[in-house]
């Protein structure tokens, strides 16, 4: 199925008035790729609810093993997100790029009802982020080529709600099947495996092919070249993400301070991670609107300080339910603000022939810096104990932000040129 007319992209401004106005803000590309990523985020987050708890209190392992683990849930897809952008731009189909990904999930949910140990575990979590590693620049490039340059804020943040209603309900469906069949891991795998396919078949089936050599509007774009990554304009960008990236620890650690400090049971676990996607899924939208309005740049950086606060209140030495809640909103404000953000952002700093490409290498910074900031934070946890360890990594944070806040200018500048 291909992309009608009137999805055309808007990267270029040979596009008449006429066009442009007829065009919606957000188009179909933008609501099935939604669905899509919805579907799979009920798969993914339904077993990774559950995951820190099964490691360290079921499986036994250290807060340093389970860094380790954490580490290659946030940042193995970086070995292949330029792979995966690569070669959706070399062949101009991101859309059978992001299948594969997708698929290779899929794949990984087969595997997952035969894992036992850690060491299985760690290998079906790595063949899953493999798959999204290779996904999700291609999926990200088809909505950035699909949608008007000024509201791109706005189509990312329906995919991302989208793709939370998934993460919220993920975690929830974990809840209900362990409530009904306590300790029984194995039925969440089952649904899990379920979800999963649904999405690969309804991308397979009913997904639009964007292709930007083919959509594009005026000359075609020249053949992708790797120098076009180079460009001045994308440097910045990825030395500010890389930065904050460092200073970004896994939520698992986030939700066991919570534990460790909350009068909460363990039975209530998988729910910190649904009130952190219900607080996403409310703000997703009307965050991408303001970046916008005031800066996309501007909106990625300085969301790192309701992360700030996250760790703040999730080892406040009084804890109560507020201070629970306070801590899931502020952690879904932060992703609010930063997981679509990033990719408008740098969608619009490389050339339209490398778009999937310039999307995953700022992605795949994002990804290394989180990969070593959980590992990291493991140590860190283990030598200083959960709250001080908290304490010090919010404040090189907040040191963080206000060096990336120098930078804002010039990204949104360069942002608002190369559209």
């Amino acid at each position: 199925m291909y992309i009608s007319v009137r999805d055309r992209p808007t990267t270029d401004r040979a596009l008449a008035p006429a066009d442009r106005a007829a065009r919606p803000p957000v188009g179909r590309v933008v609501v099935v790729l939604g669905v899509v990523s919805m579907l799979t985020d009920i798969s993914s987050e339904s077993v990774a609810a559950i995951l820190p708890l099964y490691l360290t209190a079921v499986v036994g392992l250290t807060p340093v093993a389970y860094g380790l683990i954490d580490g290659l849930y946030q940042g193995v897809s970086a070995l292949v997100r330029l792979g995966g952008g690569w070669l959706a731009d070399a062949a101009d189909r991101p859309k059978w790029v992001a299948f594969l990904g997708y698929g290779v999930s899929a794949i990984a949910r087969v595997f997952l009802l035969f894992a036992t140990g850690a060491a299985g575990i760690a290998a079906v979590v790595t063949a899953d982020r493999i798959g999204k590693g290779i996904r999700t620049a291609p999926r990200d490039s088809m909505i950035s080529t699909s949608t008007p340059t000024e509201h791109l804020g706005r189509a990312f943040g329906v995919h991302r709600m989208l793709d939370t209603i998934g993460a919220a309900l993920g975690p929830l469906i974990a809840f209900g099947l362990l409530w009904a069949v306590p300790d029984d891991y194995t039925v969440v795998m089952v649904v899990s495996l379920a979800f999963a396919l649904a999405g690969v078949a309804l991308l397979g089936l009913l997904g639009p092919d964007v292709r930007v050599k083919r959509e594009h509007v005026g000359p075609t774009p020249p053949p992708f070249r790797w120098r076009d990554l180079g460009d001045r304009r994308l440097r910045p960008l990825l030395a500010v993400a890389g930065a904050l990236g460092l200073l970004t620890v896994g939520d698992g650690f986030i939700y066991l301070a919570l534990l460790d400090h909350a009068d909460v049971t363990v039975t209530w676990f998988p729910l910190f991670y649904v009130g952190t996607n219900v607080a996403y899924l409310a703000l997703a939208v009307p965050v991408g609107r303001l970046a916008d309005r005031v800066g996309r740049a501007r909106v990625l950086v300085l969301g790192h300080l309701a992360l700030v606060g996250a760790y703040l209140c999730s080892v406040l030495p009084t804890s109560t339910v507020a201070a629970t809640v306070g801590t899931l909103v502020l952690l879904g404000s932060f992703y609010a603000a930063t997981d679509g953000v990033i990719a408008a952002v740098a969608g619009r700093l490389v050339p339209v022939q490398a778009r999937s490409s310039g999307i995953a290498a700022a992605q795949t910074v994002v990804a290394l810096a989180r990969m070593l900031a959980s590992a990291g934070f493991g140590l860190l946890w283990l030598l200083l104990g959960p709250a001080t360890a908290m304490v010090s990594v919010a404040a090189l944070l907040v040191l963080a932000i206000l060096l990336a806040a120098t930078r804002v200018g010039r990204l949104d500048g360069a942002v608002t040129t190369a559209a």
